[in-house]
């Protein structure tokens, strides 16, 4: 594995040269005649259209508290029969098109994707249009998705690492929607009824609120028509406010005791935005402390040395309101506490000792080289456009991104780490049986489940 990921950053290395003379993406911004906008990047050399979109605003903050996972099935149930079509013929068209239509939900966020072939985009544009608009939301289907979210639910609960994110959600966003469960509770899910979806997609899902992004075989010129014929007939929508949000139980510890021989271990502390200056300074710093996996200094000195885990990795989880910083890992109950002394080691030194050039110099040639080579579908190419414009973040900034990196200096990421890095501020959730853990507060119900 170490032989493979340094074969990588010398291949990044030697072709960063080539990627900086190029754009990394031909992004187009496209607006229609109703003033409908959208981002494209035209590639003909498959016939494959990809049109991702989203509602900013429109995600399951805004679920009551009595109907947890209503923008959840919202998602599940808008594919689900439309206009004139039931669910199982709207389905069959999908299928016999080889349609990929689907919707999907964040806290943020309301979202949609569509992958069509290109001599059948004419249909998939209609019944993209047609869900969007005239969603039935028939009891059979809703009926049918309740009880598929109810299974997994009552399924996740004999799964630690679901335990661990569910905790960490009610403990570190402590009263704020945030905290609430997205994919609804075995209970709250009974509220929900067809009328609910209705309001929702009627209240939240705006022509104002929309973002959209496309990639693959369709022209800025025929775009241009496509999106008031998708789009066209939305209305304009207000979403209620939500209140930003303190990282909550901050320097606090909390265990809940589960029966496996590891314990799973989920920290969050205040983050980073993505719209601040020193964001790819944080970027690289990530990559060397954590986010890279293997080389990383945290698998390097945990893993590698000591064998104390199989993976532990760092990454920035960046929300409307709020950013934070995150750490993943898990090991023998045993050696728990030596765990979390080791990783706020390498808070310390990261921010005591400058990095060395190697690891700046590895850094910086995967982060600058791997984008492109992540970008190997339209899919990826139309979600990586959408994830642009969901933080508001400019048409060129690829670009600003890459000079930002290439500029970072080792002094740069020590001072972003001195005023950055804080252990003392840890949200730590540990599930399972850890020893010579002192002064945790012990859990005893999972919330937001029943």
């Amino acid at each position: 594995m170490k032989v493979l990921i340094a074969f990588t950053i010398l291949f990044l290395t030697l072709n960063g040269n080539a990627f900086a003379r190029n754009k990394i993406l031909d992004i187009q911004e496209v607006k229609s005649p109703n003033g409908i906008s959208a981002w494209l990047v035209e590639d003909h050399s498959v016939p494959v259209i990809a049109l991702k979109f989203s509602f900013k605003g429109a995600g399951s903050s805004l679920d009551p508290a009595n109907k947890q996972g209503l923008a959840r099935m919202v998602s599940n149930t808008m594919d689900e029969g439309a206009g004139n079509l039931s669910s199982q013929e709207f389905q069959k068209e999908l299928r016999d098109l080889v349609i990929s239509l689907n919707f999907g939900s964040n806290r943020d966020n309301f979202s949609g994707n569509l992958k069509t072939l290109s001599k059948n985009k004419t249909r998939a544009f209609e019944l993209l249009e047609l869900s969007l608009t005239q969603p039935r939301f028939d009891k059979e289907p809703v009926d049918r998705m309740r009880k598929a979210n109810q299974s997994r639910i009552r399924s996740s609960l004999s799964d630690p690492n679901w335990i661990a994110a569910r905790f960490l959600n009610d403990i570190a966003f402590a009263g704020h929607p945030y905290a609430q469960n997205s994919g609804g509770t075995l209970s709250s899910l009974e509220n929900i009824s067809p009328e609910d979806l209705k309001l929702f997609h009627r209240s939240y899902l705006g022509k104002n609120n929309l973002s959209v992004a496309v990639a693959g075989d369709i022209t800025a010129k025929d775009l241009e028509t496509v999106l008031d014929k998708i789009f066209g007939k939305l209305a304009e929508i207000s979403i209620p406010p939500t209140s930003n949000l303190k990282l909550q139980n901050q320097g606090k510890s909390f265990i809940y005791k589960y029966d496996i021989p590891q314990t799973i271990i989920e920290i969050m502390q205040p983050g980073i935005d993505r719209k601040d200056p020193d964001y790819q300074i944080a970027q690289v710093m990530n990559f060397i402390l954590g986010s890279s996996g293997f080389g990383s200094r945290l698998t390097e000195t945990i893993r590698e040395k000591r064998g104390l885990t199989y993976g532990i990795y760092t990454y920035f989880y960046n929300m409307e309101y709020l950013d934070t910083l995150a750490l993943s890992t898990s090991t023998k109950n045993e050696n728990t506490a030596e765990m979390l002394s080791l990783i706020k080691t390498e808070w310390d030194k990261i921010k005591s000792e400058p990095v060395t050039d190697k690891e700046l110099k590895n850094a910086k040639a995967y982060l600058i080289g791997s984008l492109p080579l992540s970008l190997t579908s339209t899919d990826k190419i139309a979600g990586l456009l959408l994830s642009l414009q969901q933080d508001d973040l400019p048409i060129d900034y690829l670009m600003q991104r890459e000079t930002k990196i290439r500029a970072t200096t080792k002094e740069e990421i020590q001072e972003l780490a001195k005023s950055l890095l804080n252990e003392d501020q840890f949200t730590t959730i540990l599930i399972g049986q850890p020893e010579g853990i002192n002064n945790a507060k012990l859990l005893e119900i999972i919330p937001n489940v029943e």
